[in-house]
């Protein structure tokens, strides 16, 4: 079916007309076991879908009608949600009162985000202010919320993303289908290394929200998601750079990601290159894991600064002079990625038949 959004027509429509708003019940999220679970936990987090682990919670509030919107209080980022789960009080759950599809749901909750920026802590969307909240949605002939054409408009969506995630997976099983195999991490060698022996490290640069430029240029910020992206910007400055590992040494300490593209970096942020051979996607996203391992002793009152960053010591696999074993941990990372790769093609190739 040929969609034309060019020509749709839009309407207002209050948040009230078209759900039923209810909240959670009171859970308190530093006492309950988010691993031990088997329902979701859905909280006021602003990635992952709100989820916040797996819980078992008699007293709680347990969703289970459904796909729904859920938006937390504080944070106004929108989510649907198609399976049962539990939520606080801090929660909206947004229930449809015409029994629309998940792509519906998807599409509305899009709209939803268009009003985010209004919400913040200090004037929360709670379930007040979210049912008369107005949001613009497609309109029919009867000027009455056009569900067919969201559920189709995010359906032609859905097939062109698994198009190109399809196409993304083959072309990255031919740059690593190449590997070497390798020992086991339990059997090869290992060694210690100070940081600043191995990489080069440079310094973000500081750049306020009040000076940000809307832009396509990713910004690093000391983020635990989204690859450490906070922005998009057309700002510049003396922090761009590409293919290296950005580091957090404040706000979410240790948390680090690759990134191939050029972006500009927050100074929250260090940027590290490899010293001795060109860095590549395979041995950054490697070295990621070994920095993430001494996340746990860094807390509030031992900061990860820059001091400490430069002289922590990391475990590298080495070869039989000693040095750093570069090609080893490239084909281990080759490996895994292949066999993710092609199991997940198998997988889909197998759902069609």
């Amino acid at each position: 079916m040929e969609i034309d959004s060019i020509n749709i027509r839009w309407g207002k429509f209050v948040i009230n007309e078209l759900f039923v708003v209810k909240i959670g019940k009171s859970i308190d999220g530093n006492k309950v076991n988010k691993n031990g679970g088997e329902v979701a936990y859905i909280t006021r987090k602003e990635s992952a879908n709100g989820l916040d682990g797996f819980i078992d919670f008699d007293n709680a509030y347990l969703n289970n009608e459904g796909p729904v919107i859920t938006i937390g209080n504080e944070t106004a980022e929108p989510f649907v949600q198609n399976y049962p789960f539990f939520t606080g009080t801090k929660v909206n759950i947004l229930i449809s009162k015409h029994n629309v599809s998940k792509e519906v749901l998807l599409f509305i909750s899009q709209c939803l985000k268009l009003h985010k920026s209004k919400y913040s802590y200090s004037y929360t969307i709670n379930s007040t202010r979210l049912k008369r909240q107005i949001i613009q949605l497609p309109i029919n002939s009867k000027n009455e919320p056009d569900y067919s054409f969201m559920e189709e408009y995010i359906r032609n969506k859905e097939n062109e993303k698994i198009l190109k995630v399809r196409n993304y997976v083959v072309q990255k099983i031919e740059q690593v289908k190449d590997f070497k195999e390798v020992e086991t991490l339990n059997k090869k060698e290992w060694g210690e290394f100070f940081i600043e022996d191995v990489f080069n490290i440079k310094a973000g640069k500081r750049l306020t929200k009040a000076d940000m430029h809307s832009g396509e240029t990713p910004f690093i910020g000391a983020s635990d998601s989204n690859n450490g992206i906070t922005n998009f910007v057309s700002n510049n400055n003396s922090s761009l750079d590409s293919n290296i590992l950005g580091v957090n040494y404040n706000g979410s300490v240790v948390e680090n990601f690759y990134h191939p593209y050029k972006a500009i970096f927050s100074d929250d942020v260090k940027r590290l290159s490899l010293k001795e051979v060109e860095g590549n996607e395979f041995l950054y996203l490697f070295i990621k894991t070994s920095i993430l391992n001494q996340k746990s002793k860094f807390q509030y009152a031992y900061k990860f600064n820059e001091t400490r960053m430069l002289r922590q010591k990391l475990l590298f696999p080495i070869n039989k002079k000693g040095h750093i074993d570069y090609d080893y941990m490239e084909n281990y990372i080759k490996k895994i990625e292949y066999e993710k790769l092609t199991n997940y093609i198998k997988l889909k190739t197998a759902k069609k038949k």
